[in-house]
């Protein structure tokens, strides 16, 4: 009977718990993703947020990056949001449609080498890296291919931890009560 009242009390709790999660998450505004460039003769990381609501009403709904940070690999320069040729305006997140019908988005950036600002222009768009020769200008010299991941909110995080150490209490306590 204890174990019973026990299990439909850690229910309620786990219930409750995830409805708190989930009414946070519906509620969140700001989107992360991660991305990676591969090239031929850079690789790098970077990070960047925007807020899914400000998107724009138009065929190709876009909204422009909140926070952007990214380094190549083995470079201790760090480009953010503000190092965009078009800043404020730009870098920007588009919203497309993808094979499976689930819309995706696609990173718009366009940044100078800070080592080599003379030499090297940088143009990240959706899928493409383009690495541009600043003394001839839109000359392609080299190109890459930049793959996104979304990254999992704090509060699905939480919900998950919450929901695995429920079920290990549970677990636990049922094996207790067999002994």
């Amino acid at each position: 009977m204890k174990l019973w009242k026990n299990l439909v009390l850690a229910t309620a709790s786990l219930a409750v718990g995830c409805s708190a999660v989930n009414m946070k998450t519906a509620s969140a505004a700001i989107v992360n993703y991660a991305f990676t460039v591969e090239s031929p003769t850079r690789n790098g990381q970077g990070f960047f947020s925007f807020d899914d609501e400000t998107f724009s009403d138009s065929i190709f709904p876009e909204t422009v990056v909140k926070s952007l940070s990214f380094q190549f690999d083995g470079d201790s320069n760090v480009y953010t949001e503000q190092d965009d040729i078009a800043y404020p305006n730009f870098p920007i997140v588009s919203l497309v449609s993808s094979v499976n019908g689930q819309p995706s988005i696609e990173l718009s950036y366009f940044f100078l080498d800070k080592t080599n600002p003379a030499e090297f222009y940088y143009e990240i768009v959706g899928e493409d890296l383009t690495i541009l020769d600043a003394n001839f200008q839109n000359t392609e010299i080299g190109f890459g291919k930049v793959t996104y991941a979304k990254v999992p909110e704090p509060t699905t995080v939480f919900g998950a931890v919450i929901v695995l150490g429920t079920s290990l209490i549970i677990n636990q306590k049922s094996r207790l009560l067999k002994q």
